[in-house]
């Protein structure tokens, strides 16, 4: 499955102090995040973009063929397009250099949080996908998931669920 590009916000500057829920697939939903290796890559790159480009990893999951990512702007110079570009193309040309192919698909997905929807709650969203997906009986068994700003378990611990909203835009 490949992910089409349905645009960014034409209204919206993606600078600042915001929080985004950002999925990333992998090119042609390859089976690639099963690998310690190959998550150790993406996750040190993207962490290096994150810290670069002034954003704190709230949560991470990756899963077989797609990573979920809960970032925030630390501040108002963070720019999430700047982001997304910096933390795809580290991670894909040293995933590229360790194994010879292509990390991920062009586009994903993007939504900006709303000021009502506490961090804690999208976060544990995040870390429960692997056993939504069956892959796991509780989160904290899961090898590929976790956060720079939270202990996993105060996310779990977190009061609240979040419901899903419609996916409104692409990486």
């Amino acid at each position: 499955m490949i992910t089409r590009n349905p645009g960014h916000l034409r209204t919206f500057d993606y600078r600042g102090l915001y929080r985004y829920f950002l999925t990333f697939c992998t090119n042609e939903r390859q089976r690639i995040f099963e690998d310690h290796t190959a998550v150790d890559i993406a996750t040190e790159q993207i962490l290096r973009a994150a810290e670069h480009e002034q954003f704190a990893d709230l949560a991470h999951c990756f899963m077989p063929d797609h990573l979920h990512l809960l970032v925030e702007g630390l501040s108002d110079a963070a720019d999430c397009l700047r982001f997304i570009k910096r933390a795809k193309q580290c991670s894909g040309f040293h995933y590229s250099k360790a194994f010879g192919g292509k990390l991920w698909q062009r586009y994903g997905f993007e939504r900006v949080l709303r000021n009502d929807e506490q961090s804690l709650a999208v976060a544990k969203y995040i870390l429960e996908n692997p056993v939504r997906a069956g892959l796991v009986t509780r989160p904290e068994d899961y090898p590929f998931l976790g956060s720079q700003t939270y202990p996993v378990s105060e996310i779990l611990e977190a009061i609240g669920d979040w419901e899903a909203k419609p996916r409104t835009r692409s990486a």
